[in-house]
């Protein structure tokens, strides 16, 4: 049996986009030990391609990290199966805030090292002592306190889009890079309380045990992240202290939790917090970018991207033979070439 997808990416997205079978869209975690990552992997992925799941997923010896969509007649069926797993038994599911059930395109299971690229390779560092869990009440109401520091776990690019009131938003491009610093910017802050929050919790927890290891003696973090909070305000009618869009990594790059537009596009400054990937593929830049732009520019980032957009498909495979970019993200100290 062939346990990875083989079908073209672009027949699968058209796939799932004519399909009219509704899907939920969920996300979550469990940092536990998985004593053969590999094994678990392939059981996994039997399953769930058999009831029909999408999605990234990853596996380490530490645990699991996932985000999914499921054909929402199979949800239950869904649930049941990480029910049988005792490690997920009673773990907490994200589901999507804004979602149309098209977030995901193919099962994608992979084993790595890590279900989170930390960079830490110390062995006295242990990833299950974290600090305090605070549903969405128990946060609006520390977070009220003056002498609490709040600190916004995810990229620059994330928190971009959209934050919570008076958070510390790093100006970084990858946790890796987030973890240290976070602990060098609050190093004389390690007897206030800190608040930490993410996506959807497997960051800030992670965070948490890191900060609470560097010796900060009191930390919290919101539980399930950004995505349970916004399920929270709605069912219980709480005031919702985040501002803007929640960006998330599927093919959504985003779900409004407040109405606000609290970011400008990158090319012309208008009001704007739509995330988009540049036409160009030798440049699949990540970017903002308003309506106006996306029209004026063909879908790409600068006037270069878009005359190499244009050209034929074999022209452009020339151009880019040989090239590796990487994952090219905007960033503040960069100015997108639109003259």
């Amino acid at each position: 049996m062939v346990l990875h997808n083989k079908v073209n990416r672009d027949e699968l997205k058209k796939r799932i986009e004519e399909s009219p079978i509704p899907r939920t869209t969920i996300s979550f975690y469990k940092y536990h030990y998985i004593k053969e990552p590999k094994a678990f992997r392939d059981q996994l992925y039997i399953k769930w391609d058999e009831l029909g799941v999408l999605g990234r997923i990853y596996v380490a010896d530490e645990g699991i990290n996932a985000q999914l969509s499921v054909p929402t007649e199979n949800l239950e069926a869904f649930k049941a199966h990480l029910e049988s797993i005792d490690f997920l038994k009673g773990n907490r599911l994200n589901i999507a805030v804004e979602d149309n059930g098209k977030s995901f395109f193919k099962l994608s299971i992979k084993v790595r090292r890590k279900i989170v690229a930390d960079g830490i390779d110390d062995p006295n560092f242990d990833v299950t002592k974290i600090g305090k869990h605070l549903k969405a009440e128990e946060f609006n109401q520390i977070t009220e306190q003056d002498d609490v520091v709040i600190v916004d776990m995810r990229n620059h690019y994330e928190s971009e889009v959209g934050h919570f009131e008076n958070a510390i938003l790093p100006d970084v491009l990858s946790f890796r890079e987030q973890l240290p610093k976070v602990a060098e910017m609050l190093k004389d802050k390690k007897d206030k309380p800190v608040v930490m929050y993410c996506t959807g919790g497997i960051r800030c927890e992670k965070a948490s045990a890191y900060m609470l290891y560097q010796g900060f003696k009191e930390v919290y973090q919101l539980e399930g992240g950004i995505i349970h909070y916004a399920n929270q305000i709605k069912s219980s009618g709480l005031k919702n202290k985040f501002h803007g869009k929640n960006f998330v990594f599927d093919e959504r790059l985003g779900e409004h939790i407040s109405t606000e537009v609290i970011s400008k596009c990158h090319q012309c400054g208008a009001p704007c917090d739509t995330h988009t990937n540049c036409f160009n593929v030798a440049c699949n830049l990540l970017f903002i970018q308003c309506p106006e732009c996306r029209a004026k520019y063909e879908n790409t980032c600068s006037e270069e991207c878009q005359h190499i957009a244009a050209l034929p498909e074999e022209e452009q495979k020339a151009l880019r033979k040989g090239q590796n970019l990487g994952r090219l993200v905007f960033n503040k100290g960069r100015k997108l070439k639109t003259q």
